[in-house]
């Protein structure tokens, strides 16, 4: 295997990894908070709303788009670690 093609199954590898952490993420915060355990949850308020049903309302969504900015940073963090930040 080439030096060009390993550099490219490393940078794949470590973006898959990110890919999976931050939709696990999402996916605890989307499912979990906002189905499995909304009771629990329920039992605090944010803005006068059950924190069970923010979380299913508003709070994977933004948690989403947080994880989008998150993503974008450590892609730029990987495109520079692996030399693809150049034009």
């Amino acid at each position: 295997m080439s030096d060009v093609q390993k550099k490219a199954t490393a940078y794949w590898k470590e973006n898959v990894r990110y890919l999976f952490i931050l939709l696990t993420i999402w996916f605890l915060v989307s499912y979990g908070a906002g189905i499995l355990f909304k009771d629990a949850l329920n039992e605090i308020r944010l803005g006068g709303f059950r924190l069970g049903f923010w979380f299913a309302q508003q709070g994977s969504i933004y948690v989403f788009v947080i994880l989008i900015f998150v993503y974008v940073r450590l892609m730029n963090k990987l495109d520079k670690k692996y030399g693809y930040d150049k034009d």
